[in-house]
């Protein structure tokens, strides 16, 4: 199965954020989103790449883009990586039925039963503008976020502000 490709309709979900909480792809409708799937949170390479997107955060901010991490790790996982790793963005838990919305992706892995280390800018439309799968020990970085975000304020500047 290969990642969905830019001009997808990015698949709508609903995911737990905390015990409590859920967060649907719907929710962010509006503004550019980048979703950032990845394999576990307490591996390293997966450890250094959200620690990464937390630090430029404010860069994707600026593009008016959210961030969200998924992987298939559980809510009491996540609370625990993010709280240790300081984080600022949700990490969204696709943990039963597991994997379920990182396949409509096209970005998990049956065998090893993990997430692809994959990434996605979905427009304020809800349209994949970019996709990108890293390998799993490669931490991806930001500039193609980056790069994609630029490209996509250039053709819809964000509301509110004049081109």
């Amino acid at each position: 199965m290969t990642v969905l490709p830019p001009g997808s309709v990015a698949p709508q979900f609903t995911l737990p954020a905390t015990p409590d909480q859920k967060l649907s792809l719907a929710d962010m409708r509006g503004s550019p989103v980048i979703l950032a799937f990845y394999p576990a949170d307490w591996s390293p390479v997966c450890g250094d790449q959200m620690a990464l997107y937390n630090e430029i955060l404010p860069e994707f901010h600026r593009a008016g883009a959210q961030l969200v991490g998924i992987s298939v790790d559980g809510v009491w996982c996540h609370a625990a990586f993010a709280n240790d790793r300081k984080l600022h963005f949700p990490l969204l838990a696709d943990f039963e039925p597991k994997g379920e919305v990182a396949a409509r992706y096209g970005a998990y892995r049956k065998i090893e039963g993990i997430c692809e280390r994959a990434l996605f800018v979905v427009d304020r439309e809800g349209v994949i503008c970019w996709s990108y799968v890293s390998p799993l020990g490669i931490n991806p970085g930001a500039d193609g976020i980056l790069e994609a975000l630029d490209k996509l304020n250039a053709r819809s500047p964000a509301q509110g502000v004049l081109p």
